[in-house]
Parts: structure tokens; C-alpha cells; sequence
């Protein structure tokens, strides 16, 4: 079993750069690979970056270049930095963890970018 609680959503202008985290408890020594997804209003959730147990990093096209996923293992946490934000980043964002064939997941939380 494992449990996933996202913090640091916000309100944010178009330009600015957020930090959401991922604090992870449980069965961690089982997780492979850690991702985040988001769901905008009306969309369906989409794969956003991912992080491999070895630290490798791949990212949506939409967000190449904008944003970095990273993970620490010793505080049990996945960060995924976000700058030059646009409008269309609006969305809850979830993590998720990859434990063999399951996907855990957080609640998410609610990143905002006016223009």
C-alpha cells in the first residue's frame, strides 16, 4: 500500500513558476517509476512528466523545456518544478506512483494561472 499527498498548488500569472511536491508513505522500497498527471477542466488527465527509480526524466511535449520532475529518495518525495506557466497548465495536478502493474494516486491539487 501506498499513499500519496501533493501540496503546493496555487494561484499564479502567466510567466511565474510553481513548485508542487509529492510526499509519499508506505510501501515506497516497491515504487518504481513516479509521475505526474493533470486534469484541466473538460479534458481528460494527462501524462505531464515521469521519473524512473534511476532519476531518468521524460516530459509531455506541451511542457518540454518548462518544467522538471525530480525525485529524492531519502525524503520519500517528487517534486515537479513549473516555469514559464501558461494558461493551459491550469489544472488539478495528481501524482502517482508505479507499483507494478498498479498506479497510486494522490487527491491532487489545484494549480491556477491567470493571464
Amino acid at each position: 500500500q501506498v499513499t500519496l499527498v501533493e501540496s503546493g498548488g496555487g494561484l499564479v500569472q502567466a510567466g511565474e513558476s510553481l513548485s508542487v511536491s509529492c510526499l509519499v508513505s508506505g510501501s515506497v522500497f516497491s515504487i518504481r517509476t513516479m509521475v505526474w498527471h493533470r486534469q484541466a477542466p473538460g479534458k481528460q488527465r494527462e501524462l505531464v512528466a515521469a521519473v524512473s527509480e534511476g532519476g531518468s526524466a521524460s516530459y509531455a511535449d506541451s511542457v518540454k523545456g518548462r518544467f522538471t520532475i525530480s525525485r529524492n529518495s531519502a525524503k520519500n518525495t517528487v517534486y515537479l518544478r513549473m516555469s514559464s506557466l501558461k494558461p493551459d497548465d491550469t489544472a488539478i495536478y495528481y501524482c502517482g506512483a508505479e507499483v507494478g502493474n498498479r498506479v497510486y494516486w494522490g487527491q491532487g491539487t489545484q494549480v491556477t494561472v491567470s493571464s
